[in-house]
Formats: structure tokens, C-alpha cells, sequence
């Protein structure tokens, strides 16, 4: 299965509506997965776990995660990212990094919804999280589709018995 260039990779994560799932694990090392909003910039995944978000404490005992971002059309492209986030900024300093919320939310919804529920949610806190992509264990994958690629190659050759 081919992966994705670092040009395909950036396209990828730049288009709007594609989910993060982060997979996070509690204190008592259960894992949690929960679907999330992100931007990626500066060459990392940027999140926003709210002060209430069980994935907020899970971060804070263990800041190792799992994140995918993928989609199922199309070439059905796909990225797993392994690696420790980092806290930026912590609850209470929402007002520094509030742009960068707002292209967060502006990915997801139409602007002025977005300015609206920024608005509507301003006074719940919000702690900021990146991961650096090259700091993490990262793969990638999709369908080979495209001219002159084994459109049976769909796995990669590790999974065959030969």
C-alpha cells in the first residue's frame, strides 16, 4: 500500500472536516478514543480539550497519545501519528491563543457559526495541545489508485504469507 508523500501528507491535513481521533488512556489505563477537531500547522496537530473533557485529564497523568486522521472515499488516505503532546497553553489563557481556535472552528463550520459559538462558549475554558509530527511515530497510507500502481496492493506486504 503506498503512503503519502510529505506534500500529499500537508494537502491532506490542510483540507477542512477530516477528524482527529486521539486516543488518550485514564488513570486506570483504560484507552479512549474520542473524535475531535484540529488544525495542523507549523508542522504539528494543534487540539483544544475543554476543562471538562475526561481526554483533559488523561493528558495531564499521561501525555502519550495515538492520533488518526483519515477518510473513507476517495483514496482513502490515512494518517497514525504516536507520540507525546504537549501542553501550550493551559486553562485560562484561551485569550492568547483565541485565533487559533477560530481557524480550528472555521474548519468544521460556516465562519459566522463559528464566530457564534466561539462567542456562545467564550467562558469555558479550553487548554491548548499540539503534536509535533516529527517528533512522533508517524505512518501513512491510501489506495493505490492512481495510473500504473497494483490496484490490489491494498496491504502492506507485511500482512502476506509469502
Amino acid at each position: 500500500m503506498p503512503g503519502l508523500t510529505t506534500v500529499e501528507l500537508n494537502e491532506f491535513l490542510e483540507e477542512p472536516g477530516h477528524l482527529l481521533r486521539i486516543g488518550t488512556v485514564d488513570r486506570s489505563g483504560m484507552p479512549r478514543v474520542v473524535p475531535i477537531w484540529f488544525e495542523h500547522g507549523e508542522s504539528k496537530l494543534w487540539f483544544t480539550p475543554r476543562a471538562k473533557s475526561a481526554w483533559l485529564d488523561d493528558l495531564r497523568a499521561n501525555p502519550a497519545v495515538c492520533c488518526t486522521i483519515d477518510e473513507t472515499s476517495g483514496e482513502s488516505r490515512k494518517l497514525v501519528a504516536r507520540g507525546r503532546a504537549v501542553l501550550e497553553y493551559d486553562l485560562g489563557d484561551d485569550d492568547v491563543w483565541r485565533d487559533r481556535y477560530r481557524r480550528i472552528a472555521c474548519r468544521y463550520t460556516p465562519p459566522q457559526f463559528a464566530e457564534a459559538y466561539i462567542q456562545d462558549t467564550i467562558e469555558e475554558q479550553r487548554a491548548l495541545y499540539s503534536l509535533a509530527l516529527a517528533d512522533a511515530e508517524t505512518s501513512t497510507w491510501r489506495m493505490p489508485f492512481r495510473q500504473g500502481e497494483d490496484p490490489l496492493a491494498v496491504w502492506a506486504s507485511r500482512y502476506y504469507h509469502r
